[in-house]
């Protein structure tokens, strides 16, 4: 809690807020979530209470779908030297892109070894492992395509990316060793955990390092690259305007 109030802070002085609103949002929501559950595990008296596995689970639920916004904001910020060209209704598609992708992946990863689980951990660690993946792959692929890109690691995306990708790659990790584990009281699941704990506490140095050097200016896009995203954004385009143009057709018609 004291890294992540110390990285809120750090964004305010470097005015992150006014690029990625939602990953200042984010880092502000998992604070309070923090809090709050340390708040209702000290009043209901240890980790095993219902209560404070119910307040987990809307914890975790709601930073789900920050996370998505944090990936669709910096996806939309990687395109800003052509945001001028591009429909103002790209960023919805990029949003619906990682939705699908996000459906996907929770339907193919499934959470074998859990049967003996009950039903909570099971959906808890499915939305675990499905954040994850989304997480790692879009770190992979901004990471992958960052020269087409025209960013290096003192831009703030992939700086952001690169701490998700990190804290992903061991939940993971994590996740994968707890489905040989025995659930129980005397069992070492929460001490695997606490690798989660160190992972999410290294994201937050790094990004609080990250964040105190000055950002880099942002170069444009490569000549193919531009050309590449130009194309898609008029293909889209062209697309949407045949279907309208088609269902304008069909209701001319049966006016007449």
């Amino acid at each position: 809690m004291v890294a992540e109030a110390a990285l809120i802070g750090l964004l305010l002085y470097r005015r992150v807020w006014r690029i990625l609103p939602i990953f200042c949002i984010y880092i502000v929501c998992a604070l309070l979530v923090d809090m709050g559950n340390y708040a209702v595990q000290w009043h209901f008296a240890g980790l095993s209470s219902p209560k404070y596995f119910d307040s987990y689970i809307a914890a975790a639920a709601l930073e789900a779908v920050l996370e998505i916004g944090v990936l669709v904001e910096l996806a939309w910020s990687v395109l800003r030297p052509l945001r001028s060209s591009l429909s103002y209704r790209a960023p919805i598609l990029v949003g619906l892109l990682f939705v699908v992708a996000g459906a996907a992946a929770w339907h193919f990863l499934g959470v074998k070894g859990l049967s003996v689980y009950p039903a909570g951990w099971r959906n808890l660690v499915h939305l675990e492992q499905t954040m994850s993946v989304l997480r790692i792959l879009f770190f992979v692929l901004l990471a992958g395509c960052s020269q087409l890109l025209s960013i290096g690691w003192r831009d703030r995306e992939l700086q952001v990316a690169t701490g998700l990708g990190f804290f992903s790659f061991v939940t993971i990790a994590v996740d994968m060793l707890h489905q040989h584990q025995d659930f129980g009281p005397n069992s070492n699941y929460a001490y695997l955990d606490r690798f989660k704990a160190a992972a999410y506490l290294c994201s937050l140095l790094y990004w609080g390092f990250s964040f105190a050097q000055k950002e880099a200016a942002r170069r444009e896009f490569t000549p193919q690259m531009q050309s590449f995203l130009l194309a898609v954004a008029g293909n889209a385009r062209s697309t949407r305007i045949a279907v309208s143009g088609s269902g304008s057709g069909k209701s001319s018609k049966r006016d007449e």
